[in-house]
Order: structure tokens, then sequence, then C-alpha cells
């Protein structure tokens, strides 16, 4: 039940979180005046590793994750955490490649980086797409999984209160630039994990302990909910040879190729924080597993257990078949596991993972608009312009998304619906990312090509599998999708690149890695803070992982 208290407690930390915001953005600029675009953007590259990884974290996870991961684990156990664990090893791939290659370029964003190594084309299309991603995939969904949280907690028309949310995220972003948006994010990471391992700790106490939980799934014959890696056919359509051939191409594309994510690198102080903060990050990634999907599982069995009421979400299909509404699920154990005060952190913990997503988004959008669109056409454009610029763009960008929640609301599994899209806009990028970086021959016309034809396939496969649900290729995992797409996206560009050969410019003739081993001669920091001590050190704990849970 929710009481006085946990609306005080919510509302002081919106505004707390606002007031934060807009110190920290205007009191920097005003410090550093000399370079106002590079301030409001990049945060004047100041940032260090630990800002960068929790930033790095807290853009990545949303309300999203908590609702949806929460689902995921109810419905098919930890199957979904792959997601999760397997982003350390592309941001392994962020630290040793992409990120000192990203930070050499000097490049303010990573369409302005395509131009370079290819063309304008090409850095054309990146902006077209990653505003698109950034519109749909990091504002749209999370305004989505927030107003659904929102209204089940308050009883507010969901619009309503998505709309309040969101006007105070673009408030301190707008004004405040990159700087509102880390050192807020700094905060909402800490804030959401605490109230993630609050409702954890209480269903994990509820339960009785991890061997209760195994009890409950050995009884119900689910002990497969334990289990990550699935072996083929597996009900739930994600087998273990997917996870380990999809997942790449989406999170290469999500971690070392998206202007969202990527933006807190470039902004880093130099290289070293640029690379090790994305590997504290990895780190941090570990952690989902455990305080987002293990609560679902454990609510799971507290259902089974007679523990968990959830009555209110049951519903019965026109077979008269009792069906589970499992959205619900997350905002159900707030209500029933945890006491008045500590569901106002929930709470809070819940809107900070909208506004962290949310800020993060409006302020990538607004420099690739600003950069990458508005001062191509107008290069003699002051600062104070681009900045107006990019403003005005964040207001439009929050208003499309707003107008998309109700077509978005169709998807009865928003994490699912989530992925779905990223697996069909994800492979040509990713393609063009890793053969520009690692390919001397890749060229611009066939990086050109690839983009335009690699995304309209995926265009074309995503609309098929809506229209024709019954079809073979509607029954195909997701992810394997991805890498079959990602396939023939590498084929089409080299084929490409021997019919269009490539002619390397001064500029695009030392933007790829001589050798894959030139990276790592890099000496790094001293210590456990190498990258490569920690490169190592989160591989090894991850293949761990996978195999205690496989």
């Amino acid at each position: 039940m929710i009481k006085t208290i946990d609306i005080i407690i919510s509302v002081a930390y919106i505004l707390g979180i606002l007031a934060l915001g807009l110190w920290a953005g205007i009191s920097h600029r005003k410090k550093n005046k000399g370079n106002a675009a590079n301030e409001y953007f990049l945060a004047g590259k100041s940032l260090k590793w630990g800002s960068i990884g929790l930033a790095l974290f807290a853009t990545n996870i949303s309300t999203v994750h908590l609702v949806s991961l929460a689902q995921s684990g109810f419905d098919t156990g930890l199957l979904n955490g792959n997601f999760e664990w397997m982003a350390a090893f592309t941001l392994i791939l962020l630290a040793l490649f992409f990120a000192p290659f990203y930070i050499k370029s000097g490049v303010a964003t990573l369409p302005d980086f395509l131009e370079k190594r290819y063309n304008r084309e090409c850095r054309d299309w990146l902006v077209i797409i990653s505003i698109i991603s950034a519109i749909v995939i990091h504002i749209a969904f999370s305004m989505l999984a927030g107003g659904i949280v929102l209204k089940t907690l308050f009883g507010i028309n969901m619009y309503t209160s998505v709309i309040v949310i969101t006007l105070i995220t673009a408030v301190y972003t707008i004004i405040g630039g990159l700087k509102a948006v880390v050192v807020t994010e700094s905060v909402q990471t800490v804030v959401l994990i605490t109230g993630a391992i609050v409702i954890t700790i209480a269903a994990f106490q509820k339960m009785g302990g991890w061997q209760p939980m195994v009890n409950v799934l050995h009884h119900t014959g689910n002990m497969n909910k334990l289990s990550m890696l699935r072996p083929h056919g597996d009900k739930d359509g994600m087998p273990w040879y997917a996870v380990f051939l999809g997942y790449p191409v989406l999170g290469i594309w999500y971690w070392c190729a998206d202007q969202t994510i990527v933006q807190r690198v470039l902004g880093a102080k130099d290289e070293n924080n640029a690379r090790v903060g994305p590997l504290f990050c990895g780190f941090i990634k570990i952690l989902p597993v455990f305080i987002f999907v293990l609560p679902g599982l454990l609510a799971y069995t507290l259902a089974q257990s007679g523990l968990l009421n959830i009555s209110s979400l049951q519903t019965t299909d026109a077979a008269g078949k009792i069906m589970v509404q499992s959205k619900g699920i997350y905002t159900l154990m707030i209500t029933q596991l945890l006491p008045s005060g500590l569901i106002g952190i929930l709470i809070a913990a819940l809107l900070s993972g909208l506004m962290s997503q949310i800020s993060g988004a409006l302020n990538s959008i607004s420099t690739m608009l600003s950069y990458d669109i508005y001062k191509r056409y107008k290069p003699e454009s002051s600062d104070k312009k681009l900045v107006r610029v990019g403003k005005i763009s964040a207001g439009i960008s929050l208003c499309i998304s707003l107008l998309l929640l109700p077509l978005l609301n169709k998807y009865e599994s928003i994490f699912n619906g989530l992925n779905d899209i990223i697996a069909h806009i994800a492979p040509p990028i990713t393609c063009v990312f890793l053969l520009g970086i690692f390919w001397k021959g890749a060229s611009a016309q066939s990086a050109k090509l690839t983009l335009w034809l690699g995304s309209a396939l995926g265009a074309v496969v995503f609309a098929i599998n809506k229209i024709y649900s019954n079809t073979a290729v509607a029954h195909i995992p997701f992810m394997m999708i991805a890498f079959y797409l990602f396939c023939i996206c590498v084929v089409m560009q080299i084929i490409f690149s021997y019919v269009y050969p490539v002619v390397h410019t001064k500029e695009s003739g030392t933007l790829y890695w001589k050798n894959p081993l030139e990276p790592l001669r890099s000496k790094g920091w001293s210590g456990i803070g190498n990258y490569k001590t920690l490169s190592a050190l989160l591989l090894l704990v991850m293949i761990f992982l996978f195999w205690k849970f496989r």
C-alpha cells in the first residue's frame, strides 16, 4: 500500500535530481566559457573513468530493465540475463579496440568518424539511423515502461505521468548539457542499484533463501529456469548458439557504435579513462542478473508457494485458461513485499531509470543534429547557435517519442519488442564499423551500399515477420536473424569493396588498425587499473559465471 511518506520520498527525489542537474551543467559551463559547444555536448572532455562507467551503465539500464527483466525472470527464468552478461564481452572490445580509435580521431560524434573513414553519405545515413534508434529505443520504450509502472502504482493516466516526468528530465538535460547528464546519471545509478537490491533482498527473505527457491523449481519441473545456456529447440526461443552468434551483432552496435552510449566515452579526459570506464561498466553489468532478473524468478517461486498473491495479474483467455499478465510483476512485488518508506525508494529507483535513459538520449540527439546536420549546412554557426539548435532538436525529439507510445504499447513484452527492433537495425552498422576499423580494403562506396541495402533488408524482414507471422522466417529466433543479416552485410561489403576498390584519403588512411594488436601496444596505467589487466580479469569472471549458470 502506497502511503504519504512514499509519495514525499518520490517527489523529493525528482526535485533533487532537477536541482542537481541544473547546478552541475550551469556551473560547469560558467567555468569553461571559451568553448561553449564543446562544454555542452562533450563536457569539455573532462570525464574520468568512474563517471564514464557509471554513466554508461545508467544510460543502458532504465525502467525498461527493472520492469521487463523481472517479467522475463518470472516467465523464462535467468535466460534474458544473457543480454546483461554478454555485454561485458562487447565492453571489452570497446575498451581495447574502439575507444582508443575514437579518441585518436578526435571526433565529436560517431557519424563524424564514419565520414572520415568512409564518406559523407555514410555519415548522413548513420545520423538518421542513430536519431531514429535513440527516439524509439532509448526514449519511447523507457517512457512506456515508466508510464505503465506509475499508472499501476498511483492510478495516474499513463500519458500524463510520462509527460510530467519527461518534461522535468528535459529541463536539466536541455539546459545543463552532457555534464548535467553525467552527474545526475552517476547519482541515479546508485539509487537504481540500491532500489533493485532492496527488492531482491525482500524477495529472497520471503522465499527463505536460495535452496527453497531451487526446491520449488524442482518440484514444478522448471529447473531449466536457472539455466542461461539452453539447448536447441528450447521453448523460449533462445538456444545457446543464438546467444553467442547473435548477441555480438547487437552488442557491438549498441556498445561500440551507438552515439547514445559512446558519447560518454567521447567525453573522456584521456585514452586511459576512455578505456577503463567501459571495463568498470562491464563489472557492474554482472549485477543485473541478480538484482533485475532474479527477483522475477523469485516472484515465480513465491507465487507457486502461495507466498505472493498474483490474482490481480490473472486473466482468462477465450478457452477459459487462466493467464498471468506478468508485465506488472515488478510493481506487484514492490507493493506486497516492501514496507512503507522503502516503497518510496523503489519508486525513486524506477523514476531514476526513466529519467536517466531519456536524458542520455536527448543529449546525443542534440549533438548529432547540431554537429552532423546543422553545422554541415551552416559551418559558420557560432557555439551559441549550435547549443540553441541542440536544445530545440531535443524538444522536438521528445514530442515525437510521446506520439509513438500508443504504437509501442501493442508489444506484449517491452523487453522482447526492444531487442526485436535492435536485431533488425544493428547488422549493417556493426558490419561497416568492424570492417572499417580492422580492414584496410573496406571502401567508402562499399560501406554506403551496405548501409543502404542492409537497412532496407532489415526493414523488409521485420515487416514480413509482423505481417506474415506463420512463415519460416518468422519462427527463426531474432538473435539468429541478426546473425544472418550481419553475415549477408559482411559478404556484401567485401564484394562491393572489390567492385569499387578503396581510395584512401590522407585522413582515412590513418583510421584503421594496421595490425589487430596495434591498439594493445599502449602501456596504460600501472597496477590493477591497467586496461589489459582489467580486461583479462573481466573475461575470466564472465567465463566462470557462464559455466556456473550453464
